[in-house]
């Protein structure tokens, strides 16, 4: 699926943008008939609230509540209901902001999206949008794109989006764009040191591996690390609630190939570098066992207290890899613990980070973007409860306090670069929501777009 918008040729239908405040204006330049039949429809221009206007042939055009700056303040995309209109064209008129075309326009496209791969769906024309004066249709464009396929990989279930298959996904993106891309797979992760991939992954049938793609030859560099645990049992510390959702915990590898694609696709004057860990974490006579002490990639000691902590295994030893190589910007992604949706629950994408003037880019990004994002700290003080003693690091303190917070200082101590961000997503909307349909979806990689230019000087 493509997300696109109507040509500006086509013949479209208007449809009316009204505040609740301007719905008496809105009245008194409409004819009788429409006046009349908005009012006996009951419109009163509440946020979201849609009505069709009849017209001689059929369908005239359309009406959409725009609600007051309260309702607005408490909703995202409710306009993208639109996209439910009658098939064809499309074309705003209302009093609207820059800001509010943008989101009216990214959000029509995101509800374009569809995960129909295991169903017959019916062929139905779309609704599609002229792009609103003075939006930017390419950038928006391969926003949505990037999205799409970050959506794809991750409603897919792990019966068809395995290590295998997102190795196949990861290098198709690679050749698109004419990037160049390796792999590391099964026991020659061991050879070219990468024992934490390994270890968390050897259980499986299908072996772990390391991805790894460079795209761009001049301009500052930048670095995107993405968890792809494509299935998580939780191993021999096996999950007793939670699993069915499981297939998502690749969210993380799924976003920063999304994000790889907008950056791509807008051909953005750096030097990309992306790495992903790709396993499964199953159970078999060889699976990683509690207690067990891995020497990583960059020295340091693991205790492995919960076999269920292995996204910051694996993330371990590709942080590892990353700075290796000198980069302006490091960011990982991960769906990494439940702590971070405790606190801040599925919609609110918490992130971490040591640099000021990077969190203030990212911020100002998500605004922009329409992609909320929070700041959570690296607290220093907590670092000695990742210290078990036995071992330079515990991947599970089991302190059962700041879960979030311990995995990422855990991260922190492999990614040692004073330009790091880390992203603790969880990938999944859980119930249907205006341009975000129940399931998988990208977290932060619209901010970390908007807000490149200012963290890489660009």
């Amino acid at each position: 699926m493509v997300p696109a918008f109507a040509d500006a040729a086509t013949a479209s239908r208007p449809l009316y943008v009204v505040a609740s405040d301007d719905l008496a204006g809105f009245f008194a330049d409409q004819t009788e008939a429409v006046r009349g039949w908005l009012q006996a429809s009951g419109f009163a221009a509440a946020l979201g609230d849609l009505q069709l206007i009849p017209g001689a042939d059929g369908v005239a055009g359309a009406v959409i509540g725009f609600g007051n700056d309260k309702a607005r303040a408490r909703a995202r995309f409710v306009l993208a209901k639109a996209v439910t209109l009658p098939g064809g064209a499309w074309h705003l008129v209302g009093d609207l902001t820059p800001a509010a075309r943008d989101e009216v326009a990214l959000g029509w496209l995101l509800a374009q999206y569809r995960f129909d791969r295991y169903r017959k769906a019916a062929a139905v024309e779309p609704a599609l949008l002229v792009l609103p004066e003075g939006c930017d249709g390419r950038r928006l464009l391969a926003m949505a794109a990037g999205e799409y396929f970050t959506r794809d990989l991750i409603n897919t279930p792990a019966q068809d989006m395995g290590p295998d298959e997102l190795e196949a996904a990861f290098l198709a993106l690679a050749e698109r764009f004419c990037a160049r891309a390796k792999v590391v797979k099964g026991d020659a992760l061991l050879e070219q040191n990468f024992p934490m991939i390994h270890a968390v992954g050897r259980a499986s049938p299908r072996e772990p591996r390391l991805l790894e793609m460079h795209w761009g030859t001049a301009g500052p560099s930048l670095t995107l690390v993405g968890k792809g645990v494509c299935f998580d049992t939780g191993g021999l510390n096996i999950k007793t609630s939670g699993m069915a959702l499981m297939k998502k915990d690749m969210g993380g590898a799924a976003t920063v190939m999304g994000l790889a694609q907008m950056i791509m696709q807008l051909a953005l004057p750096i030097r990309l570098r992306v790495i992903v860990a790709a396993v499964e974490n199953v159970i078999s006579g060889n699976a990683l066992k509690p207690k067990d002490i891995l020497t990583s990639r960059k020295g340091l000691t693991v205790e492995v207290n919960d076999t269920d902590a292995e996204g910051r295994l694996v993330l371990g030893d590709a942080l590892a890899l990353a700075t290796e190589t000198p980069t302006d910007v490091l960011i990982s992604m991960a769906t990494l613990t439940g702590a971070a949706r405790t606190a801040l629950g599925p919609d609110l994408a918490p992130y971490y980070t040591d640099d000021a003037v990077m969190a203030a880019a990212l911020e100002q990004g998500a605004i922009d973007s329409f992609d909320p994002v929070w700041r959570l700290p690296f607290h220093t003080p907590y670092e000695h409860i990742i210290e078990p003693g036995i071992a330079d690091l515990d991947n599970a303190p089991g302190w059962g306090f700041a879960g979030s917070v311990t995995a990422a200082l855990f991260l922190r101590r492999f990614a040692e670069h004073p330009r790091y961000m880390h992203f603790d997503i969880y990938g999944h909307t859980p119930a249907d929501a205006p341009a975000r349909p129940k399931g998988g979806v990208g977290q932060g990689a619209r901010a970390i777009l908007a807000a490149l230019p200012a963290m890489l000087g660009l």
